[in-house]
């Protein structure tokens, strides 16, 4: 079974859009080292409490 990406599960349950999270990966490869969920904060597109409740869901 693969393994979702973050960015992939926050799309699929609607906490992002796929342009938002194109945007972030854009971020990384233009050499931002921080984690997904960091980018994706300080954007503005998502914040602590949806990642965490994503993350959780992953493990329940």
């Amino acid at each position: 079974m693969a393994v979702e990406k973050i960015g992939e599960g926050l799309v699929r349950i609607g906490a992002m859009t796929q342009e938002q999270r194109n945007q972030v990966i854009e971020k990384q490869n233009e050499g931002d080292e921080r984690m997904f969920g960091e980018i994706a904060i300080d954007l503005g597109y998502i914040n602590d409490e949806i990642i965490m409740n994503y993350i959780n869901s992953r493990f329940n």
